[in-house]
């Protein structure tokens, strides 16, 4: 009764020590770390800030073109102007007249204006397809986040199934370590002989050398978890160990309308628009284009005096306003656009169709997969009260010496296999409903 009451003791202080000083992160916790710290969400982020801006009224081409010109320009000259064969009043010969340091200075600004007011419609579906655009980069972040929750549950996960198969793994170094201990008294009083007591250490070393991989392969887990949070490496949190699985009506609910919100089929719907549109813009080539322009400008001019005219300072404003129109009448260039672009058309549609053939077969593969990994689990589970049920009565057995010892670690290794697979099957049967959802386009929608 004192050894069983040790035992007890020792497997309760196992499970409780590692939860001190230690955080406890929750699934809820975890996504929203992820959501707002992950790198590949955070470039994602990004990358749509940028086709949004590219998106706008300020890219669209309906806007005018304004532009400021202005300019200067100083010229200094010196001067000889001869007069061969002029004479003065008085009969003498005119001299030469030197202009020195003669001064010219010019100044100029002006205001320019263009604006297309036509252009065969491909400024209008150029603006439609940089809307779509923007619309597909909501799409492609949402597939990002969504890959990147599916990755987060599979390593939170990970790391609470390493954590329950911890304990497990320490509960049978425990039950080891008791009957080492049994054997060796045993041993002692000449109740048993020394072969018992050599079986009994070589389990206990086996079970320490599992139960040290198995904490190698926890903290190789927790680092991971640390890179998807964006978190430090030394980080240690304490994971949930609860699953909570969706009513199967919910599952059913989201297949029926898998089709009209997986993120992959969505995409496929937005670049054909796209590519349509794509058509129209080299249309646009077979129509004139007409536009706009305008102009203000101030000049001056200041030149110095010569030898027949006095210096002059010109200051003159100017406005003018304009239309042009230009049309190619035959262009083979967009000619071959418009055909390259029904082709791209083409391609596309043929894209969707493979898109919606292996949507269908993704679905399939991971329901099937989701209901056999539930009945799996159920099995486990099963498996487990067996092993239980058969340890117990094996421990008391070999404690009346009705059993050997190595029927009773045969007994003790059942129950840790059974526990551990079962432990297992838990959350691939949690995985497997968590891909069901995401091929639904349902996993954001969903409260773990």
């Amino acid at each position: 009764m004192r050894s069983k009451s040790a035992r007890v003791f020792i497997i309760i202080s196992v499970l409780i020590s590692p939860l001190y000083g230690q955080k406890t992160l929750s699934k809820d916790d975890a996504l929203a770390i992820a959501l707002e710290k992950n790198f590949g969400i955070q470039v994602s982020k990004n990358n749509m800030a940028i086709i949004k801006n590219n998106s706008s009224l300020l890219n669209s081409g309906y806007l005018p073109s304004v532009s400021v010109s202005g300019g200067s320009n100083f010229t200094e000259s010196d001067a000889e102007i001869a007069f061969p064969g002029q004479v003065l009043e008085d009969g003498s010969p005119r001299t030469n007249l030197n202009l020195n340091d003669q001064e010219s200075k010019r100044y100029n600004a002006g205001v320019n204006l263009n604006y297309t007011l036509f252009d065969g419609l491909g400024r209008r579906f150029t603006y439609k397809i940089l809307k779509e655009q923007f619309a597909l980069s909501e799409l492609q972040l949402r597939e990002t986040i969504e890959t990147t929750i599916l990755q987060l549950y599979s390593v939170y996960f990970n790391v609470a199934q390493l954590k329950e198969s911890t304990e497990i793994f320490k509960q049978a170094l425990a039950v080891s370590k008791e009957r080492q201990l049994r054997a060796e008294s045993a041993f002692s009083y000449g109740q048993s002989n020394k072969l018992a007591v050599l079986n009994a250490q070589v389990d206990v070393t086996n079970d320490s050398i599992s139960l040290l991989q198995i904490n190698q392969q926890l903290d190789n887990a927790r680092r991971d978890l640390n890179l998807l949070l964006n978190e430090p490496m030394d980080q240690q949190y304490q994971v949930e160990t609860i699953v909570n699985f969706i009513p199967e009506i919910q599952i059913d609910e989201a297949i029926q309308t898998a089709a009209q919100f997986n993120v992959n089929l969505l995409q496929e719907r937005q670049n054909t628009q796209i590519n349509a549109y794509d058509i129209k813009v080299s249309q646009s080539g077979y129509l004139p284009v007409i536009g706009l322009v305008g102009s203000y400008g101030w000049n001056l001019n200041q030149s110095p005096a010569s030898a027949f005219f006095p210096g002059t300072n010109n200051n003159s404003y100017s406005m003018s306003f304009g239309a042009n129109l230009s049309w190619n009448l035959f262009d083979g260039r967009a000619l071959t656009r418009v055909k390259n672009s029904k082709i791209t058309l083409d391609n596309q549609k043929i894209r969707s169709e493979e898109t919606k053939l292996r949507f269908e077969r993704d679905l399939s593969n991971a329901l099937q997969t989701y209901k056999n990994s539930l009945k799996i689990y159920t099995i486990q589970e099963k498996q487990v009260e067996t092993g239980t049920y058969n340890f117990e009565r094996s421990e008391a057995q070999y404690k009346l010496g009705s059993i050997t010892s190595i029927e009773f670690r045969q007994a003790q290794v059942n129950l840790r296999n059974a526990q551990n697979q079962w432990t297992l099957s838990k959350y691939e049967a949690k995985l497997a409903e968590l891909s069901v959802l995401k091929l639904c386009g349902q996993l954001l929608n969903i409260s773990l």
